[in-house]
């Protein structure tokens, strides 16, 4: 590694639908959540996209437009339930690339629109979802330009609702192996938390690893001003709650004061 791993930060967090609409609007109702960018790049792979700030974290949801796209068959695999990237920004995609593939992980796609770079791995190496690498000159500020947002991304966070998002929940039938997997990728050392479960801590987020039937993204977990608040307008909309969570977009929003 050619950099200090401290730097690593998750960056943005990629569910995949199929359609945008009604599930940005809902999320934005929801969450209190504002978009700040479509992305017209994403449509040469047969997508459209549409981003939300969670304060310095991206909240990306990519929709295909037509058949034979990676994303759609991610749902078709997966009947549509798990996340279905995790970004981190760095500042050597390339050199992370290099490493992953020594453990034999293949890099599936790279992606150069100066001033950023991205080195996105691929799945069925990485498991339960994408990991993608990035920098973008210039911006070590997490507050910085990020073209993925676009220009003015900032402009848009939105607090009065939801602060935070603070851990990805991923689940495996061996989730202390995926833990140790993902934390060989993308360099921390898988630890456990309060409840002994398999987790990897960031400076901005965690990931925490739990059991379940298949490897997946299956949760978020977001700090929000009224959890009850919350809940409610997810009923409203007509989403599954169940304790302080709620099922959308192949995930289960967590909620916590």
């Amino acid at each position: 590694m050619t950099e200090k791993p401290h730097y690593l930060r998750l960056r943005q967090i990629c569910l995949v639908a199929p359609k945008l609409e009604p599930l940005i609007g809902d999320i934005g109702a929801i969450m209190g959540l504002s978009v700040c960018y479509r992305d017209g790049n994403v449509a040469k792979y047969g997508l459209e996209n549409a981003l939300l700030p969670v304060d310095t974290i991206l909240l990306e949801v990519v929709a295909p437009f037509q058949p034979g796209t990676a994303a759609g068959r991610f749902i078709d695999k997966t009947g549509g339930r798990g996340g279905y990237m995790a970004i981190f920004c760095c500042n050597d995609p390339d050199a992370r690339g290099a490493y992953a593939k020594s453990m034999g992980v293949r890099t599936a796609n790279v992606i150069d629109h100066a001033p950023y770079h991205g080195v996105q791995l691929h799945p069925r190496d990485c498991r339960a979802a994408f990991i993608e690498f990035n920098h973008t000159d210039g911006s070590d500020d997490v507050l910085g330009p990020y073209p993925p947002a676009g220009p003015d991304w900032q402009k848009s966070i939105r607090k009065d609702v939801t602060q935070a998002l603070t851990q990805v929940e991923m689940q495996s039938p061996e989730p202390a192996a995926l833990a140790e997997h993902w934390g060989k990728i993308i360099g921390v050392a898988a630890g456990k938390n309060s409840a002994g479960e398999a987790e990897l801590k960031l400076p901005n987020a965690s990931f925490r690893f739990i059991e379940g039937e298949s490897e997946i993204m299956s949760g978020l977990t977001f700090r929000v001003g009224d959890v009850a608040k919350v809940k409610n307008a997810a009923a409203a909309k007509g989403y599954k709650v169940s304790g302080d969570g709620f099922d959308i977009g192949g995930v289960t929003f967590q909620l916590s004061a």
